[in-house]
């Protein structure tokens, strides 16, 4: 049985990263649903009919779990996959009330502001409202949408002049001085750090909720005693097509390289 990743695109490599690190004796799939990249532009519709598909594909691959590592996909359908599929179906959270919880415990920042970047679909969907009104009692928490940013990490272009000018733009709409941290609502955004450490002000922190959808699936994991013992392996998917390319395999392998350079910046 095996632990399966899912995306629109190449983002969610970003959680498979953090659980290949994690759970070094699993066997892992991987589904980009490159055929309907990206999602963020999307009806909630075609979301929830591509991710639906999607998952029903990898169960019968043999996806023992299914964690939706897409808070577009999270945002939209769920709720309706959890209902419908009787394995544990892990979402994403951005870390809005880590964001809080670290500002609180640093008086000087107890008047400062969050920014969450987003796609446009998660931004103004009901479950990102939902958990910035319960933890966000303060209202300090800003929802700036960053469309480009998924096609940008789609062509592998992470630091280009065209990347740092729509960053710098979009960013300087806000006055950063009034921030403490940026959080990565889209799995995306993880391959920016590093270019958003250059753009932003030395104090604000980058978060992004990777770990705790990792922690997440591994408590789900054991408390069903599923947790295995085998040679850790990653079978990569393109919209229900298997990735068998040599280019195709090296692209991916530049990819989970390139993470393995973001996951100490912070």
């Amino acid at each position: 049985m095996k632990i399966a990743f899912f995306d629109s695109g190449l983002g969610g490599l970003s959680v498979l990263h953090l659980a290949l690190e994690r759970l070094k004796n699993e066997e892992f799939l991987y589904y980009a649903d490159k055929d309907n990249v990206p999602y963020g532009l999307k009806s909630r519709e075609e979301i929830l009919n591509f991710t639906t598909k999607s998952v029903e594909f990898l169960i019968k691959q043999g996806a023992k779990a299914v964690v939706i590592a897409c808070n577009t996909a999270t945002s939209v359908a769920i709720n309706e996959l959890r209902a419908k599929f009787n394995i544990p179906i892990i979402g994403m959270e951005p870390a809005v009330k880590k964001a809080i919880d670290l500002q609180q415990e640093i008086p000087d920042e107890n008047d400062l502001r969050v920014l969450l970047i987003a796609t446009p679909v998660t931004a103004v969907g009901k479950k990102l409202k939902d958990l910035i009104g319960r933890v966000d009692t303060n209202h300090l928490v800003d929802v700036l949408p960053l469309p480009k940013l998924v096609e940008f990490a789609e062509k592998e272009e992470f630091a280009s002049s065209d990347v740092l000018e729509y960053l710098n733009s979009e960013l300087l709409k806000f006055n950063l001085t009034n921030y403490s941290s940026i959080v990565l609502g889209c799995t995306h955004f993880n391959y920016f750090k590093d270019t958003l450490r250059r753009i932003l002000p030395s104090n604000i922190k980058i978060l992004d909720g990777n770990e705790g959808t990792v922690n997440k699936l591994i408590s789900e994991l054991e408390g069903l005693n599923l947790i295995e013992n085998n040679k850790q392996s990653v079978e990569f998917f393109y919209s229900s097509k298997q990735v068998s390319s040599g280019s195709e395999i090296t692209k991916l392998k530049r990819y989970l390289k390139r993470l393995d350079e973001m996951i100490d910046i912070a």
